[in-house]
């Protein structure tokens, strides 16, 4: 999962300055984060081997996602989130509940990444307690995003190089293992031969690990707004298939290694995946490195989100749906929307302090919880294309299967006892949320609507 980056004005006629395969390049390095690092691990914890599908399934319906995400864009093109849309399709109560339930999942997802690096931080400091680790990289995270636009930019895209290079790294020494070019006899479990060693925990177990292949992919909606920056924009469907293409494979042989050199039990949400299918080499370099590599994708991926809600609730506000506090930039502070940034720093604060209450399982309640929520907003996505694109029989069937996998991966997490939580947390942002939407439907826009 990675940023989101939004403006609330339309760019209608605006010309492009990306070809489809640099989008493509751009989507891949935004979308892999701890999601897949970490997150993976609870999702091989839950269904053993068989998360290898659990990605091609997930895969299938981000690409639903993206592919009419890129079709409104291009259809209407708007430099703004894909809210826009949901507002056009159903309303301002649509869109006003699409913006706020992201801006919640992104800050769920900040309190995911920071527990995610105070975890693999004590990998090197194991008596340091996680909310002290989780002060640091917060507070790092926010003078970051104070150097504005500029020092984003080029903390983010040497980020994404690094988090890349780190996979393809593993999947390099992995091969090399399995091939036995290295010294040592060691044995690995290998493929499944049975039904039972490929489900271990079950078909219900299967279900619950789909929302760890979908979060894997999150951010894939940010690269469908980028689309409306390409030079053509009918290239945004093709782009966004390469992508889909270039992070399955790499998802899947990556995945499919570790699950092939690690047997089922022996993972871990303390580590990622790839460092315990290495384990038994005892390579004193790679877990180091990786582990390094691992943190610096989670705090890109924390960064990035902490700027994409500080430009969310700019954009919410100067739409009228939030209040106009949140809108004001001080040019001292190179045009930052201070305001906004210091919302986003309270919900940072609350992730410290909730991973220093509940240090066991706050990681997966808080990942399922902003997993959920981001499906939440795909559904959006989905039914918005259904009403304001004209689609024929073998699209709507195509976005009907979307819409499927979506519940079929939200549904999953009450299969897990230990996820289950994080399924009543996002249903209670949500229905904060919608709650909020209808008063202001029936005391605020109805007396706007009537005044205009």
């Amino acid at each position: 999962m990675d940023f989101f980056i939004p403006s609330g004005k339309s760019k209608g006629g605006k010309e492009g300055n990306l070809s489809w395969w640099q989008l493509s390049l751009i989507g891949v390095g935004c979308t892999i984060g701890t999601g897949f690092f970490l997150g993976s691990t609870i999702g091989i914890k839950v269904t053993g081997p068989s998360i290898v599908f659990s990605f091609i399934l997930a895969a299938l319906g981000t690409y639903v996602v993206y592919n009419l995400l890129a079709k409104m864009t291009a259809e209407d093109p708007q430099d703004g989130s894909f809210c826009y849309y949901a507002n056009k399709a159903y309303g301002r109560w649509a869109g006003f509940s699409c913006g706020w339930n992201y801006w919640c999942s992104n800050i769920l997802i900040m309190g995911s990444q920071l527990t995610a690096l105070s975890i693999l931080s004590r990998f090197w400091f194991p008596n340091v307690p996680l909310w002290l680790f989780a002060t640091g990289y917060a507070i790092l995270s926010i003078v970051v995003v104070l150097t504005g636009n500029k020092g984003f930019d080029k903390v983010e895209n040497v980020l994404a190089i690094i988090k890349t290079a780190a996979i393809v790294m593993f999947i390099i020494i992995a091969v090399a293992a399995v091939f036995g070019w290295f010294h040592g006899n060691v044995k690995h479990p290998g493929f499944p031969d049975s039904t039972k060693e490929l489900f271990p925990e079950g078909y219900k177990g299967f279900w619950s690990s789909l929302i760890y292949a979908f979060y894997a992919y999150g951010g894939i909606e940010v690269i469908g707004l980028m689309a409306m920056r390409l030079k053509k924009k009918e290239d945004a469907p093709k782009a966004g298939i390469i992508m889909l293409i270039v992070l399955v494979i790499i998802y899947v042989i990556s995945i499919g290694l570790a699950v092939f050199m690690a047997a089922h039990g022996a993972f871990t949400e303390k580590e990622s995946p790839f460092v315990t299918a290495l384990d038994k080499y005892h390579f004193g370099f790679f877990p180091h490195v990786f582990n390094a590599a691992i943190i610096l994708a989670g705090f890109s991926t924390m960064t990035a989100s902490l700027f994409g809600v500080t430009t969310l609730l700019v954009t919410l506000a100067e739409g009228g749906d939030a209040p106009s506090l949140f809108s004001k930039k001080l040019k001292k502070f190179k045009e930052l929307p201070l305001p906004s940034l210091a919302l986003a720093t309270i919900g940072l604060i609350v992730s410290i302090v909730t991973a220093l209450l509940l240090p066991g399982k706050i990681y997966e309640y808080i990942t399922t919880a902003a997993g959920i929520l981001i499906l939440f907003n795909w559904s959006f996505i989905i039914i918005s294309a259904l009403h304001i694109l004209e689609i024929k029989l073998a699209g709507k069937m195509l976005a009907i299967l979307g819409l499927v996998l979506i519940l079929a991966a939200v549904s999953g997490t009450l299969m897990e006892k230990s996820i289950r939580m994080g399924f009543f947390v996002s249903l209670l942002v949500a229905a904060i949320i919608g709650v909020i939407a209808f008063i202001m439907e029936k005391m605020v826009w109805k007396k706007e609507s009537q005044k205009g």
